[in-house]
């Protein structure tokens, strides 16, 4: 194991790790939330297609209706451990709320529904820690990748082990309550992802978008790379601009990350890149061949006896077996 010189941000709830700026109260508040029957929850860990599953369905909900602000999206599709409870109480409905927690701790009733989005974990180490380095709260924008890709490989990261999150909900892909997509097929097809999701969604989403041509066409645009690189940053910088803080219809968990920039002196991000690069192998620029086999290792140990080595084959062909 090599010596970590820079680690993001981080504190420990009852063993579980998130960001210092998020709230213990809220991330409490979360795991303790009833389910409606009618809510949807867009499950991932953290950078495997979280924001644009969303804006999918978002957009199938709402009938491609334009997301018009930052502050909008976040209100009808709210970040659970982010936002806190009440944000899921008074989301208008029909919407979907966000999380980033394991099956055990993510609220669960066999009537609500989850899209779980499972990514490769190269990919998603290198977009966390673009996500860390970018999000000043992290304290990170110095860190290097090499740091990264120790705290990530040791499971140490926010929200835990990567493995522990894709193992846990894995084991139920296939309860009827579950969804569970693949980011990479997600982007070599994501008209028949939009029609997918949609059948989950209930059938009269499925019939609306097999009706209507143009729907699907401006649902898949304003879902696109292109679209959500220019308009999701644009709205997410336009709202970190705002003095949030002095806000009185923000959030519990808002107000609270609002005070922990104020308190240690912390600017918001002058460049928005929310929506990164949205790739599939972006992970060859920045893996050493020793970091991928060292990965490698990992994940044949914590995926042995599953199939999860043929969601994503071809993932260590990089690396040299002796």
């Amino acid at each position: 194991m090599l010596q970590i010189k820079k680690m993001p941000a981080y504190h420990d709830v009852d063993g579980f790790r998130i960001p210092q700026s998020m709230s213990p109260n809220c991330l409490r508040g979360t795991i303790q939330y009833k389910p409606k029957d009618d809510d949807v929850f867009i499950v991932t860990f953290p950078k495997c297609g979280t924001t644009w599953t969303q804006h999918i369905v978002y957009n199938i909900l709402n009938k491609g209706e334009e997301i018009k602000n930052f502050k909008e999206f976040i209100i009808r599709c709210p970040f659970m451990e982010f936002s806190g409870p009440q944000s899921a109480e008074i989301m208008p409905r029909p919407g979907a709320i966000k999380t980033h927690l394991p099956f055990h701790l993510n609220p669960y009733s066999p009537k609500a529904k989850y899209i779980y989005v499972a990514r490769n974990p190269k990919d998603c180490c290198v977009s966390f820690y673009h996500h860390t380095k970018m999000l000043t709260e992290y304290q990170f924008t110095d860190g290097t990748f090499d740091d990264f890709f120790e705290i990530f490989l040791n499971g140490e990261t926010d929200f835990g082990d990567y493995f522990d999150n894709l193992l846990s909900w894995y084991k139920h892909r296939s309860d009827p309550n579950v969804l569970f997509l693949i980011y990479e097929n997600m982007k070599s097809d994501t008209r028949g992802a939009v029609f997918k999701i949609a059948e989950f969604l209930g059938e009269d989403y499925a019939t609306m978008l097999n009706s209507d041509e143009k729907l699907v066409e401006k649902i898949l645009y304003q879902t696109s790379a292109e679209y959500m690189k220019k308009n999701v940053n644009e709205q997410i910088k336009e709202y970190e601009n705002k003095e949030q803080n002095v806000q009185e219809d923000v959030p519990e968990g808002i107000k609270y990350c609002n005070e922990y920039m104020k308190k240690n002196n912390i600017k918001p991000m002058d460049d928005v890149q929310f929506v990164r690069k949205a790739v599939v192998g972006d992970w060859k620029n920045y893996f050493t061949p020793a970091q991928s086999k060292r990965l490698m290792e990992k994940f044949e140990k914590r995926t042995r006896e599953t199939n999860i080595p043929l969601l994503w084959p071809g993932l260590f062909s990089d690396v040299e077996i002796k």
